[in-house]
Formats: structure tokens, C-alpha cells, sequence
């Protein structure tokens, strides 16, 4: 909502027509003689030499699922392998211009991208670099294995390597390029660049566009690969991805120097997506090319290629990187082949005609460049058979290594547990100065805040006016404001993020302070904003982004579930994932803004959760979260924005501090029941506390538990050993509330202590209802008093609105509400 960008309505409602220009389609004209003076001939053989590899390793995969043997040696794979086998010419067609800072990510049929990106790696890369890559790797676990003295120099020693490095990855063993937690969908090696690939169809799409935006902001060397298939087309991320990758802010609002982000988005058109047919079937594009006609006026620089000649390919991509590297992306590419092999071995092709495979067989690319070669005097029969019979024999050496239970152990299962989190503490990713506008001190809000009182009540015991307190807001502001002054790689976007302030108002300031390429405005695309921000973050960067309301991590599903939560454990460890979720938990604005679903996201393993419910934890926990290195969901309720510090007499330090990560806060002490507490309802908590007591005398010892994963349950067993009763209380509907879980764990940790069974109370299992209607929606603190009277204690002339009973459970149980 940049003010200098006026929309004029006579300019809007100009008549006139959208034209669009003409999209290249297999334009690629082959000149052997032309081809040889720009490549040479040895890397025309190359070439040829890096489709033999891949079609031999695919072809020794499928034989190993289908058969269960290969050259003679048997083993069973029951993990999967999807192959490649039809498009080893546009694999390495793609890698032939591209250097290690140049980065692929890939889908599930990744092992020809990965071989042929480290192929091209090793034959550019000099020995000395090479050898110290593979001796640094894993301390050298998976170059011992190999090394053997057999290979005639060092590049035939990195060959072994990423042969038997794949292979054993891809067979779960700890010697594999990710120690075997990867497995066959998920394997990379980041020093040759190439970069995690994913099982999710269409996943790495807005994952590489947010790796282009931390080489774009922090001026990095290289170009962004996605490796997409035709069918994910079809898929929400890809698109958003692409929006956020050619938003105009790049070229109109951000500082000259930036352009696009320089990612390709490449659709490798094998024609298939599993059984579906996308031509004719489940698309209607015809040329998928077409699709970057309606993105922009460059129509993303659109081409379809011949994906069936290497050199095509190569030539594609190597005018496409000049295109990217001059900041006028993004790109879009549609690189035509031929999945020849089903979608996995079980996958019998019924879908397809004999006829029609026989005839892609025919045009079959590693045997027609082959020939290619041969007819133009590069190689002969001779030279194309020596080298078959050489990488057979590297094949039968990998696989021979890689099922030896001795040289190639399993994977540790433990290890997952020691991977799962990296729980680093990284002040900042870069040594480079932080880009400001400003000065902190010279900042508007940042001298306003120190006029503000930092705790609620004066020394009088009276509460300060609104517009006199320094509340949950600020708390916010001054966290995210420090991390920026410090880490100039710290961005931050999501939707209204800057001139609006956030949603919330928690970023007023930060535009006076930042240049835009640091905080800015995302399109209303929650799937690439999640997952933009996990390619940022795995590739090197501090980033915090933002969800405007909880409901809408619904739209956000696969990249929090699937991708910022798993690629540290899927990467053995190789990764971090130094990014921060900001997520408001609303209310008063009915069925589709006013949820919380903290249970969801602590049900996902590799997720951190944290949900402050006061003035100094929003800052002391927002600062903990962005000086760390793993993935947190930060929930923030709507209810507490403009709340001041109530507990802390001191006030909220005006300096730097971090609240210790999974320690629940003991708000009051008491002797007679625990009540813990997460979010805003530790307010409605202090409320039960002093009822109690003024009206039962009973003493309750109210915990607030600040964090939802990681939890220290130490201080809860404590409370609970010393008063016998517990009520646990959140907003989420009570049916499948993260509370039912602490309150299992509870029973069994503290089993002989209690008087009674834990009670969890939240909001009623229904839709969010209107404003008008919330108090008998979200948990009240009469509701807790009732349930300690109905399910804990009986308290002497209580008078109950709310029913607890037993009979109430199994009757709401029954209707499902």
C-alpha cells in the first residue's frame, strides 16, 4: 500500500486490448560443428558419459524392486523408487551451464537431477576443492567407504562418492549423503548444489523461490532450479510461488540494485502425473509454457524446449541464467519428455498404450544422442560401449558397498531424535552491517517506548492509563526491532506487514526503520508465504513471517507440516531452519478467524509451538525465538495485543533478554489446586484464583505454560504433588485440545499424588460463533469453578451454569459437539 503509487481511475478505465507475444517452442537447431567449437569435444562426451550414469543407476534401481537382483548380487529394497528413466537428457542438459552456487531443488524423482548437478559440479571443481568436500563430509563417513585406491584420480574418486553416497541414501544407511534419514524422495548434497528434493508433488516450487530471495537480499552468486512435473500444474503452491517470485515491489519499490529473485521454475513434462494424462486429461494448457502468459508482461520469459537433446536444454538454460542473473525473472521453462519407467516399480503402465511407449522408445534421448556423437566422429561404438562397461562396473561397485550391512550400516533410529531440533543460538548469518534507515535510538516509536510504564500499576497499586502503558504489542516491536539491528539477513513479510503497520499494529515503526527489502508486503498467499520462508531459511537466512489469523495455517497445511517441520531431521542435521512463524490467535470474528488450533501444530514432531500470554514473555519469547535455529509457531492472541505487564513488578527490561525456553511460569502459589493455564485464559485464571479464595478459601496455584513444545513438566509435577488437583484451560475446543495431552502425561507422571483425574476445560466443541456470543463460547472463569465443582471437590453453596458431569461428557460425546 505504497502512498507514492497513485491509482489513477482515468488510467484504469482507459479502453484498449492485453496482447501477448509469441511463446518459442523447440527452437533448438542442432549444428554439430557449431556445438563442438562452444563445448568442445570432450564435453560433448561428458554429456553422453553423465545420461549413461543415470540411466545405469535408474535401470539397476528398477531391476532391484522388480527382480530383486542386479549383476548378480540380491537384496530387497522396500522403500520407494520413483525413477527417471526417459529424462536423463534434460538432468543433464540443465546442469552443463550451472555452477556449485548455482542451486537445483528437485520432486520425488530426483536421482538423474542429483547425479547429473554433481557430475557437473565434479568436472568444473579442481581436485584440491573437490577432496576437501568429501574428507569434510560427515568427518569423511561416506568418502572411506570408497576410497579405495582403485579410482584414477580424484574426480573418478568423487564419482564413486556421489554414486555410493545416493545410493546408500537411498537404502537408509548412516554412510548415505544424509546419514539415511532422506531416503530416496528427500536426498541432496548441498555442496555440489543440489539442494533437498521433495516428495510433495509441486513441493520445491515456493521452497526455491524463498532460496532466491536470500541470494537476491543477500547477494549471493548462483541461480535457483525448481524442478517441478507437468501435473503440478495443478497445485496451489506453484502458483503462489510464482506470484511471490514476480511481485512488481521487486523493481518498483525496492532499491534499484535488487530486480526478481532468480528462480526458474522448470517443469520437467514427462506427461504423466502418476496415471494421469495432462494433456487431453487432467489439464487444459495443451503447451504448459503457456501458463507464464498470465503472470506477466515477460510472460515469465516462457519457452518449451526439446527436452530430448541435451544440447537444447543446456542452451534453454544457459540464456534463461543470463535472463535471471540480470534480475528480470522470474522464468518459466517447459522442458518436454518421457517418464519411459512407470511411476514407481508397482506401477504396470496400465494407463498408457504399448504403442505409445514403443514409440518414445524408439526416440529413446541417451541412445539418440549416442548416436549423434557417433555420427559426427566424437566417439565410436567402440569408445559408447567401454563406457557403458565402465559405469556398469561403477554401478555394481556402489551397490555392492552400499548392501554390505558392515561397510553400509542402517541408520541409528536414534539418531532422529538427535536431529530433530539443531537448538542453536546464531546472533547473526552474515557479518555484514544490518541495512537501516534509521538508526535504533533515532527511531519514533523506539523513544516513544521509553516514555511508556513498563509495568501495569503504579506504585499506589493503581493501573496506568492505555494510552500510558507499554503492552503485549511493544513487547513485540522491540524483540523483532533488536534482531534486525543485529542479523542482516533478518527479514520479514507476510500480509499488511509494512506502511499498514501488521495487522496488529506490532509493526508501526519498523517501515521508518527498514528498507523494503527487509520488511515488506506478501500477496495473500499463505502457502508461499510459509514456504517461501523455508527455502530463505534453509538456505542461510533469519526470517520471520507472518499469518494474520490461525484459521489460515489451513492454507499454509503442507509447508508447515510437511517443510519447515522435517527437512532438519531429513537432512540428518545438515540443515537449519532458523525461522519464526508469527500467528494471531483471534476472536470476535466467528467460525472462520477465531480458532485456535495449537493441538495441530504440537501434533507435528520438529515443530517448536511457544504462546506467550503476557507483556514481558512477548518479548523475552519472541526474542528467544529469533535468536534460535529452528522452526517456532509463536501464537499470539488477539486479546492480549494491548495488555501491560501485570506479574513482573520490575516491568519489562528495556534491554535484551530471553525467557528460558519450556519453563511454565508460576503466577500464584497455592495449596489446594493447580490450574495451568495457556494463552489468554491465564487472565480468566486469575479471576478463578481470587473467587476461590474469597468465596472456598481454597488456594490455587496458577501456572501459566507460556510453551506449548518444548515442555518442562518439572514445575507442574512439583504443584501438583503438593495440592492433589489439577484443571488445565485453554481456548482451543476442549476435543483434541493440547491440554488433553499434558493432562495424560500428568496422570501418569503424578498418578499417585492425585485426589482426582485431571480436568480440561476449553471452548465448546462447535463453530466460533459472533461477538455477541463469545462468553459462552471461549472457557469463563465461573466455567472452571463449576468443573472443580462438578468433577474435582464439591465447594460448599456453589451454584453451577455450566455442566461438568460425567453425563454431559458422554452426551456431547455422542452428538460429536
Amino acid at each position: 500500500m505504497p502512498k507514492d503509487q497513485v491509482i489513477c481511475p482515468k488510467e484504469t478505465f482507459k479502453s484498449g486490448e492485453v496482447t501477448f507475444k509469441p511463446i518459442p517452442v523447440n527452437q533448438y537447431k542442432s549444428d554439430y560443428k557449431k556445438e563442438e567449437k562452444k563445448y568442445g569435444k570432450d564435453r560433448l562426451v561428458k554429456m553422453y558419459y553423465d545420461m549413461l550414469v543415470i540411466r545405469e543407476f535408474e535401470t539397476m534401481l528398477n531391476q532391484i524392486k522388480v527382480q530383486g537382483t542386479y549383476q548378480g548380487m540380491e537384496y530387497n529394497h522396500p522403500g520407494p523408487a520413483h525413477l527417471s528413466i526417459g529424462q536423463e537428457a534434460a538432468a543433464v542438459g540443465q546442469s552443463v551451464h550451472l555452477d556449485t552456487d548455482d542451486y537445483i531443488f528437485g520432486s520425488h524423482r530426483s536421482h538423474g537431477e542429483i547425479m547429473a548437478k554433481c557430475l557437473s559440479a565434479i568436472s568444473k571443481l579442481d581436485d584440491d576443492k573437490l577432496s576437501t568436500i568429501m574428507e569434510d563430509f560427515f568427518d569423511g563417513a561416506t568418502l572411506n567407504v570408497v576410497k579405495d585406491g582403485s579410482q584414477e584420480n580424484v574426480k573418478d574418486l568423487a564419482e564413486d562418492f556421489i554414486l555410493y553416497g545416493t545410493l546408500a541414501e537411498i537404502f537408509a544407511r548412516e554412510t548415505g549423503i544424509n546419514k539415511g534419514l532422506g531416503g530416496s524422495m528427500h536426498a541432496f548434497f548441498i555442496p555440489f548444489g543440489s539442494m533437498p528434493n521433495n516428495a510433495l508433488v509441486g513441493g520445491s516450487a515456493d521452497i526455491s523461490v524463498g532460496s532466491a530471495m536470500n541470494k537476491l537480499i543477500n547477494r549471493k552468486p548462483g541461480i535457483v532450479i525448481a524442478n517441478i512435473g507437468d501435473a503440478s500444474m495443478g497445485c496451489g503452491p506453484v502458483y503462489e510461488g510464482i506470484w511471490m517470485a514476480a511481485m512488481d515491489q521487486y523493481v518498483e519499490l525496492w532499491d534499484k540494485e535488487f530486480g526478481h529473485p532468480p528462480v526458474l521454475i522448470n517443469i520437467m513434462n514427462n506427461q504423466y502425473g502418476m496415471g494421469g494424462q495432462t494433456v487431453g486429461e487432467t489439464m487444459s494448457y495443451k503447451f504448459a509454457a503457456r501458463i507464464g502468459a498470465g503472470v506477466n508482461p515477460d510472460q515469465m520469459h516462457a519457452e518449451r524446449v526439446d527436452g530430448y537433446n541435451p544440447l537444447a536444454v543446456a542452451d534453454a538454460t544457459e540464456r534463461k541464467k543470463k535472463i535471471l542473473v540480470d534480475g528480470k525473472g522470474p522464468v518459466l521453462l517447459d522442458i518436454v519428455t518421457y517418464r519411459m519407467s512407470g511411476h514407481s516399480p508397482s506401477d504396470a503402465s496400465s494407463y498408457r498404450s504399448k504403442e505409445e511407449m514403443e514409440l518414445w522408445e524408439e526416440a529413446d534421448c541417451v541412445r539418440a544422442f549416442g548416436e549423434y556423437l557417433i555420427s559426427n566422429g566424437a566417439i565410436t561404438e567402440a569408445d559408447a560401449e567401454a563406457m557403458k562397461a565402465k559405469i556398469v562396473g561403477k554401478v555394481s561397485k556402489a551397490m555392492k558397498l552400499a548392501i554390505d550391512p558392515v561397510v553400509s550400516p542402517y541408520s541409528d533410529i536414534n539418531l532422529i531424535e538427535k536431529v530433530m531440533y539443531s537448538n542453536g543460538k546464531v546472533e547473526k548469518f552474515d557479518d555484514r552491517e544490518p541495512e537501516m534507515l534509521q538508526k535504533l535510538e533515532d527511531n519514533d516509536r523506539v523513544k516513544k517506548l521509553k516514555r511508556k510504564q513498563r509495568y501495569a500499576f503504579d506504585e499506589n497499586g493503581q493501573p496506568y492509563k492505555a494510552n500510558q502503558l507499554y503492552t503485549f504489542r511493544d513487547g513485540i516491536f522491540e524483540a523483532m526491532a533488536h534482531r534486525f539491528s543485529v542479523d542482516p539477513t533478518m527479514i520479514a513479510y507476510g500480509e499488511e506487514n509494512r506502511d499498514w503497520g501488521g495487522a496488529f499494529a506490532c509493526y508501526n515503526g519498523l517501515t521508518e526503520l527498514l528498507p523494503y527489502h527487509r520488511l515488506f508486503n506478501s500477496p495473500i498467499s499463505e502457502g508461499a508465504i510459509v514456504g517461501t520462508a523455508c527455502g530463505y531459511a534453509l538456505s542461510g537466512g533469519r526470517v520471520c513471517v507472518e499469518l494474520m489469523y490461525c484459521d489460515f495455517m489451513g492454507r499454509a497445511g503442507d509447508e508447515i507440516f510437511n517443510q519447515i517441520s522435517k527437512w532438519q531431521s531429513m537432512s540428518a542435521g545438515i540443515l537449519r531452519m532458523p525461522l519464526v512463524l508469527r500467528v494471531s490467535v483471534g476472536n470476535k470474528y466467528g467460525a472462520q478467524h477465531s480458532q485456535d488450533w495449537t493441538a495441530m501444530v504440537n501434533h507435528i514432531p520438529g515443530l517448536k509451538v511457544f504462546y506467550p500470554a503476557t507483556t514481558n514473555d512477548a518479548k523475552g519469547m519472541l526474542n528467544l525465538a529469533l535468536a534460535g535455529t529452528d522452526p517456532v509457531i509463536f501464537l499470539e492472541s488477539q486479546k492480549t495485543y494491548g495488555v501491560g505487564e501485570l506479574f513482573e513488578k520490575g516491568g519489562v527490561p528495556e534491554g535484551y533478554f530471553e525467557t528460558e525456553e519450556g519453563e511454565p511460569a508460576v503466577r500464584t502459589q497455592g495449596k489446594d489446586l493447580t490450574l495451568i493455564t495457556l494463552g489468554p485464559v491465564l487472565y480468566s485464571g486469575m479471576k478463578v484464583v481470587e473467587e476461590m479464595k474469597e468465596k472456598y478459601g481454597m488456594e490455587v496455584e496458577l501456572i501459566d505454560l507460556r510453551f506449548v513444545n518444548p515442555l518442562n513438566y518439572d514445575k507442574l509435577v512439583e504443584s501438583i504433588k503438593k495440592t492433589g488437583r489439577v484443571v488445565l484451560a485453554s481456548d482451543s475446543v476442549e476435543r483434541g485440545s493440547a491440554m488433553h495431552n499434558i493432562a495424560a502425561n500428568l496422570t501418569t507422571l503424578c498418578f499417585d499424588y492425585l485426589d482426582a483425574p485431571p480436568v480440561v476445560i476449553g471452548a465448546k466443541n462447535w463453530i466460533s460463533p459472533a461477538a455477541e456470543m463469545e462468553t459462552d463460547y471461549f472457557p469463563q472463569a465461573s466455567w472452571i469453578i463449576d468443573a472443580v465443582h462438578e468433577r474435582i471437590v464439591p465447594l460448599p453453596g456453589h451454584v453451577v451454569t455450566q455442566n461438568y458431569t460425567n453425563g454431559e461428557m458422554q452426551r456431547i460425546a455422542r452428538l460429536g459437539v
